[in-house]
């Protein structure tokens, strides 16, 4: 035997592969398994019925925990936490041995302790890593992407996570240290978090849609059936949702702008760039992809619904009644043949900029771009997409606000609210580009500090 960092292990030949160790042969422990073998690794598997535990890799052997742990120096702990007693048993086996642990719990907070702290606590003589316990058979059978490629790890042996680092990169994943056995139940909390970024961006979206669907149900169903006693309830289904998605798109892809517009404000304020935002601000920065590509989304179901309404009932019952009443030709007007044709083109140049953006927000394409092309994309054609949007919905408005007959029950249009946060956010933009402010604004991102030269200059009065 020779002596290790991490224990006493049988000696092997330069020629024969390492052996790494596995307790558990269920799916995560077999994914393993193939994905080291793979990667020239000797595999061997603990299990409570080595002859009958069933199908294992081609190439790795089975044998009871006991021998299994004695073959190797790193252990893969591929079991529920429920049934790690018997590992009380092996602690001579275990001695001096590093134990990766990969198990996960199904709800938070469910143990006092973490269960790696728990497996330490078991083999007090191991050296436990909490390791792997992130990533799912599936992405270990079929290798890393871009989404699940990085591998969290603990302990409290700088040898021991240096070894199962060392595995970890050979497998193809980036490892990230997160510090001792302490963080444990952070990684464990990982994999039961469910769009921990989505949360806040989908908390607007919905709120957002479900404030303005009812608002406009009150203004153009309820309205309607109480003032005038028609029922075009049948209008819930495409004609309100298709005000609704148009209207939350707008104000999110705003919401997309209008931080970074007041953190601008902010540190002309200051005079400086070095001090912190506010935390509400750093969550709301954070959160700004997922904002656009919720607003994205609805902008794609406007568009969808657009589409269907010459299919619809309503519609061309109205156009063949329109038709045997109107038997003249109407005179052409210029004017609206203009408003018609600019809403259009800036709804069509709109959306298209809209598309962009989306698809340079995914990794594989934002990887391919420098950081001045990705930067000119999401600032300079993002505010461009604003601009065609807003334009897009000021041309349905036109003149609309001037008629008595769009204030029912004295409420505001759901196009008038909807362009009140994005026509904030354009007239913020312009006052940034104004030369004044954007002089002061490239020094201060540049590096000089208000504070710094108050101070200089107090220095120079006092010498």
């Amino acid at each position: 035997a020779v002596k290790t960092g991490v224990g006493r292990v049988p000696a092997h030949s330069a020629t024969e592969p390492e052996p790494l160790c596995i307790f558990g042969t269920g799916d995560l422990g077999r994914s393993l398994g193939q994905r080291l073998l793979q990667s020239g690794y000797r595999v061997v598997y603990g299990s409570r019925k080595p002859h009958s535990c069933g199908p294992l890799p081609p190439g790795t052997q089975a044998m009871s925990h006991s021998a299994a742990a004695q073959s190797a120096a790193l252990v893969f702990i591929c079991i529920h936490r429920e049934h790690y007693n018997f590992l009380e048993t092996l602690a001579p086996q275990l001695q001096g041995k590093v134990l990766v642990d990969v198990s996960n719990n199904l709800k938070k907070n469910l143990y006092p302790e973490a269960n790696a702290e728990y497996l330490q606590r078991l083999v007090p003589g191991a050296h436990v890593v909490k390791a792997f316990n992130t990533l799912s058979a599936w992405t270990l059978q079929n290798g890393p992407s871009d989404a699940n490629r990085q591998v969290y790890l603990c302990g409290n042996s700088a040898e021991a996570k240096q070894a199962v680092a060392e595995t970890a990169t050979k497998l193809g994943f980036t490892v990230l240290d997160r510090g001792s056995l302490c963080a444990a139940r952070e990684l464990e909390d990982f994999p039961l978090q469910l769009f921990p970024e989505w949360r806040l961006p989908l908390r607007i979206a919905v709120g957002l849609t479900a404030f303005f669907y009812f608002y406009l149900l009150i203004r153009i169903v309820i309205y309607t059936y109480v003032q005038k006693g028609d029922d075009i309830s049948f209008r819930i289904m495409v004609s309100l949702a298709n005000k609704v998605f148009p209207i939350v798109s707008l104000i999110m892809l705003s919401l997309c702008y209008l931080p970074g517009v007041i953190a601008a404000f902010l540190q002309l304020y200051r005079g400086t760039k070095y001090r912190r935002f506010p935390d509400w601000l750093d969550r709301w920065m954070l959160c700004r992809k997922q904002l656009g590509l919720l607003a994205l989304a609805f902008a794609f179901l406007h568009v969808l619904y657009t589409l269907i309404i010459p299919q619809r009932y309503y519609v061309r019952n109205r156009i063949a009644g329109s038709t045997i009443l109107l038997n003249k030709t109407s005179a052409f007007d210029s004017a609206l043949a203009w408003r018609s044709d600019s809403f259009l083109s800036t709804g069509i140049l709109g959306f298209g900029l809209y598309v962009l953006l989306g698809i340079t927000s995914l990794p594989s394409v934002s990887n391919a771009l420098s950081w001045r092309e990705f930067s000119f994309v999401q600032s300079k054609l993002g505010y461009l997409t604003l601009f065609f949007c807003t334009l897009h919905t000021y041309l349905y408005g036109w003149n609309k606000f001037l008629k008595p007959t769009s204030y029912p029950w004295y409420t505001l249009p759901g196009y008038l609210l909807c362009l009140i946060v994005p026509t904030v956010v354009l007239v913020l933009k312009f006052l940034l580009l104004l030369p004044c402010m954007d002089r002061s604004l490239t020094r201060i991102r540049q590096g000089w500090d208000r504070t710094n030269k108050v101070d200089d200059g107090e220095k120079s009065l006092l010498a």
